[in-house]
């Protein structure tokens, strides 16, 4: 029962989602609107989406420590594979606006009570799965056209991908197939993670939906897979502090992306368990920043 739950969610039935047509002007809207909500509570963003900048120098640091300079690239465009789940909590902020709910920070975190949390952990394993593949397959390109010898150095790296045919052979080998995989992400996470956030109809419902939608919209979607490429790749210079916040505003507007394209009106809400009562006191920080801490 409780698999059937995961994949079905709190219904047997995923006939009341509806798939919109969408267009251009519905893209500009939902960035307009997700920059509406960054505008209205940016430190929430900035606390969620910092982590991003930290895994980009974590990532360069271990690279020129422990020679997986390689991987920087992958590491770096891999980050959209993942986006998706990790924007949680900014679709969680952004629904609380859009139904002028409460907007402090502990709220974001109100997802991971919800009977849609199992769905959502499905998925996330799903797209940590896609990541690692996506790693792997970028390492085997590497080791078949370089081979097995590291980098000797920053320079010689570069020169070696830049100026030799075999680095070429790696760019358009690398990016061609990094293209498959991020297609990939944007089909089945498009709208699947908003979708689980908002209603309680199950992974296998959320995919659909988000599958649904690309299918009806594959012109909207591929110009928005564009522009989200272009952002990101904006936001991480210099040294991914731009994605703190591009990352957020791209949150957001995925959020109102998802409403534009899918209707769910006859569909259950999720359920959370009632709130802690009693008073909270300050010595119990950091514990009392979470409402579901005992």
């Amino acid at each position: 029962m409780a698999y059937s739950h995961v994949l079905l969610g709190a219904e047997t039935s995923p006939t009341h989602v509806t798939v919109r047509r969408i267009g251009i002007s519905d893209l500009k809207d939902a960035l307009r609107l997700g920059f509406a909500d960054f505008y209205a509570m940016p430190t929430h963003a900035i606390f969620f989406c910092l982590i991003y900048p930290i895994i980009g120098l974590v990532a360069a640091r271990l690279a020129f420590g422990y020679s997986v300079l390689p991987l920087i690239y992958p590491l770096a465009a891999g980050f959209a594979l993942v986006g998706p789940f990790a924007a949680l909590g900014l679709y969680e902020l952004s629904r609380r606006r859009e139904a002028s709910l409460d907007l402090s920070v502990t709220r974001s975190f109100d997802v991971l009570q919800s009977s849609s949390i199992g769905a959502i952990v499905a998925l996330g394993l799903l797209f940590l799965t896609v990541f690692g593949v996506w790693l792997a397959v970028a390492n085997a390109i590497y080791i078949a056209t370089f081979g097995y010898a590291e980098p000797a150095s920053l320079i010689q790296f570069a020169r070696d991908v830049l100026t030799t045919r075999e680095g070429w052979t790696l760019i358009v080998l690398g990016n061609g197939i990094g293209l498959l995989f991020a297609a990939l992400a944007l089909t089945i996470g498009a709208v699947s993670f908003p979708l689980l956030v908002d209603r309680d109809v199950g992974a296998a419902v959320a995919l659909m939906a988000s599958i649904q939608v690309v299918l009806k919209n594959p012109v909207t979607m591929a110009v928005w897979g564009l522009l989200v490429a272009a952002l990101l790749f904006a936001g991480s210079l210099p040294f991914f502090l731009g994605l703190t916040v591009v990352v957020p505003v791209l949150g957001h507007a995925t959020w109102h992306l998802y409403r534009k394209a899918v209707d769910t009106e006859l569909s259950e809400r999720p359920s959370f368990p009632p709130p802690p009562t009693g008073r909270r006191y300050a010595a119990d920080f950091p514990a009392n920043l979470f409402p579901w801490a005992k």
